[in-house]
């Protein structure tokens, strides 16, 4: 029988099954997508987590790609102001990561089950039983949801999702080429009459992640993510008429989401990441906390999965010390993002308001 059954394949789920895989656990790893994607989506990883990664044997590989050094230069009203460089985290794309996690993955024998898509859970003292999409029922001494903010994992549990989230997104984000713009800075311009844009050069690629408020309409609506709106926003702030956006290959919004579950266990099913806690994306916590949850329940589940022990003390062990942190993390990244909307009002001031 499998050990642990895994849904999610993102930085929590890959560093939860190489653990679990690396420890003797048999392992399966879900993910209802058709194929990885290719995406920067979250981009910073910090010290704790390449702990982790030393330990899993993909430090090497996620270093060789990342930029260890960091320059973000301001911009206020279109002029140089001045530059700070950043040095205590990783810049790397967060599909890079995953990238390096599957290779590990499948090194170790388990590679990604694509286009399985979670429908039901059941489960009893001895096992829980996963239904997927196409009738297939998979049974596993353990289950764990690392399936993201909208996990189907958690809404099948029936766990609450507590907290608050705003209607109108907050940014618009993007991966964009940017030909002619430097790629030795991370770009931040904002403007004196409110708003900005970011323009970061994505390690190993030519690409840049963009991230700006939103256009809004004559309703004050937020518009939707396009190149074209991309555009209007750089020649607003950036004011580089040299500069033309192009080729964008991610599209995105992001809300201002603080929750988290009351619980990151239910019986014999486990949540982990952004399945159990999302939040402000201030600091660049978000992807180290998931995988500071999965190496914590990986040790957890070994415990379980490899001594047959089915303790309430030992499959207790994880939330007891990932709820607080959680709890904690939450309240960090809200004062964080606070700090930093603040800042930038200010010339010479960007995103490092978030830090430290």
């Amino acid at each position: 029988m499998t050990d642990v059954l895994i849904a999610g394949s993102g930085p929590t789920g890959l560093t939860l099954a190489c653990d679990l895989a690396l420890r003797g656990a048999a392992v399966r790893i879900l993910d209802q997508r058709p194929a990885p994607h290719r995406e920067s989506r979250g981009k910073g990883l910090r010290p704790s987590s390449l702990q982790v990664f030393e330990s899993l044997g993909v430090a090497e590989s996620v270093t060789a790609t990342a930029n260890t050094e960091v320059v973000l230069r301001k911009y206020f009203d279109g002029a140089h102001v001045n530059d700070t460089v950043v040095g205590d985290a990783l810049l790397i794309g967060q599909w890079q990561v995953e990238e390096a996690l599957r290779e590990r993955l499948a090194g170790l024998g388990v590679r990604v089950e694509y286009e399985s898509r979670l429908v039901g859970i059941t489960q009893d003292a001895a096992e829980v039983r996963a239904e997927l999409a196409d009738g297939t029922v998979v049974a596993a001494r353990y289950l764990a949801g690392c399936d993201g903010g909208h996990s189907t994992t958690r809404k099948l549990l029936g766990i609450p999702f507590e907290g608050n989230s705003q209607a109108e997104p907050a940014m618009v984000l993007g991966d964009v080429r940017a030909p002619g713009l430097s790629r030795d800075f991370w770009h931040q311009w904002f403007s004196s009459d409110g708003g900005g844009i970011l323009l970061c050069p994505m390690p190993g690629t030519d690409t840049f992640q963009l991230q700006a408020a939103p256009e809004t309409d004559e309703r004050g609506e937020a518009q939707p993510p396009s190149l074209e709106s991309f555009q209007r926003i750089f020649d607003r702030h950036a004011r580089l008429p040299g500069i033309r956006l192009a080729d964008p290959t991610w599209l995105s919004t992001w809300q201002v989401n603080v929750r988290m579950v009351p619980r990151m266990r239910d019986g014999r099913a486990f949540l982990a990441g952004d399945a159990a806690h999302v939040h402000p994306i201030a600091g660049g916590l978000g992807m180290n906390t998931g995988i500071q949850d999965a190496a914590a329940l990986g040790r957890t589940l070994a415990a379980a999965a490899l001594t047959g022990s089915a303790d309430q003390d030992v499959l207790d062990a994880y939330q007891k010390e990932r709820l607080p942190v959680a709890a904690e993390v939450l309240t960090d990244t809200t004062r964080r993002y606070e700090r930093v909307l603040a800042a930038v009002r200010t010339p010479g001031h960007g995103t490092e308001a978030g830090l430290g």
